[in-house]
């Protein structure tokens, strides 16, 4: 067990840089739908970089994430099986699962993109990104509560969140109607 915190850390840090790649890759996603409405020569150049850095990103930083979150996961599992006996794990590995179900889903976006088929508007993609903030916050408040009636108070703190989110992305919407550069 005197190993136990290494591959706790190596797990900390392969989740840290896997929301990173799924909190960026959103952005990207809906640069690249902006770039599509932009004229030529402007739009292609854009659209070139865009999945260049996209590509990048996707399958240098986020897939190699969260496989690797996901086997140094598993190792803690086999290292503390007792957790899988405790409903906040039970849930929290529901909540990991909805986490591979919007990994998916960005995977099926950034092959539409890389095939220029864009099938979403640059709002709906501003929505979108919200979702792995929820979940972030769903996980570390079940790992770091553990208790029921805590997470009770944590799942509601999450919906005040992604009102606050909605809100946030209307009010950018105004902002940016008025301001086109903002």
């Amino acid at each position: 067990m005197e190993y136990y915190y290494y591959i706790k850390a190596l797990h900390l840090i392969f989740v840290i840089t896997w929301f990173a790649g799924l909190f960026y890759i959103p952005r990207l996603f809906i640069y690249h739908i902006e770039a599509s409405e932009k004229p030529s020569p402007e739009k292609e150049i854009l659209t070139k970089q865009l999945k260049l850095m996209t590509k990048r990103l996707w399958y240098i930083i986020t897939w190699p994430s969260a496989i690797l979150a996901t086997l140094f996961a598993v190792w803690l599992l086999v290292l503390m099986p007792s957790w899988l006996q405790q409903s906040w794990m039970h849930i929290k590995l529901a909540f990991v699962l909805l986490l591979f179900f919007y990994h998916g889903r960005n995977h099926l976006i950034f092959k539409q993109l890389k095939g220029d088929r864009i099938k979403y508007t640059s709002r709906y993609m501003r929505i979108w990104n919200e979702v792995a903030t929820l979940v972030l916050f769903a996980i570390v408040f079940l790992v770091v509560l553990k208790s029921a009636i805590d997470w009770v108070f944590g799942v509601v703190g999450i919906l005040v969140l992604g009102i606050m989110l909605m809100l946030g992305i209307k009010l950018y919407k105004r902002i940016r109607e008025k301001n086109p550069e903002a």
